[in-house]
């Protein structure tokens, strides 16, 4: 069955969810899961949200940004080894979460992605788009969706 399955994880509630769907089934087929999170990059225009803050707290935000990733990928790593799972953890600093999510899984050659139905997007996911349908019509990789 699927050998290399990555999760992609925000630390939201239903991404929880599908990290535990993906450990049950990598557990099930002794797959290996990689477990990755997106880290956007703080906004650079006014436009896309940026408030007028100095480099280094512009700098000082993203790094909180990356250790909240580590904190969240390290959860699934442990929760992985409970489970008798191999888990590898990536982070991705990217403001295209979809278009990352399927260069990490070509990247890591793996065979299935397991996501959540939405994430942490608020209203720009509702204007735009969800990064789940991106995937779902964009990936040549069968995706597993849970809610």
């Amino acid at each position: 069955m699927f050998q290399k399955i990555l999760v992609a994880t925000d630390g939201s509630r239903l991404s929880k969810k599908a990290v535990q769907g993906a450990l049950s089934l990598a557990s099930q087929n002794g797959a290996e899961v990689v477990a990755l999170t997106v880290v956007p990059r703080y906004p650079t225009s006014f436009l896309d949200g940026a408030m007028t803050y100095s480099p280094e707290e512009v700098a000082r935000t993203e790094r909180r940004w990356a250790d909240d990733a580590r904190t969240v990928l390290d959860g699934v790593a442990k929760a992985g080894e409970a489970m008798g799972v191999k888990v590898k953890t990536a982070t991705i600093s990217s403001d295209h979460v979809a278009d990352a999510l399927m260069r990490a899984a070509k990247r890591y050659k793996s065979d299935l992605i397991v996501m959540a139905s939405h994430g942490r997007k608020g209203l720009k996911r509702l204007l735009l788009g969800s990064e789940t349908q991106h995937v779902l019509t964009h990936c040549g990789l069968p995706v597993l969706v849970l809610r």
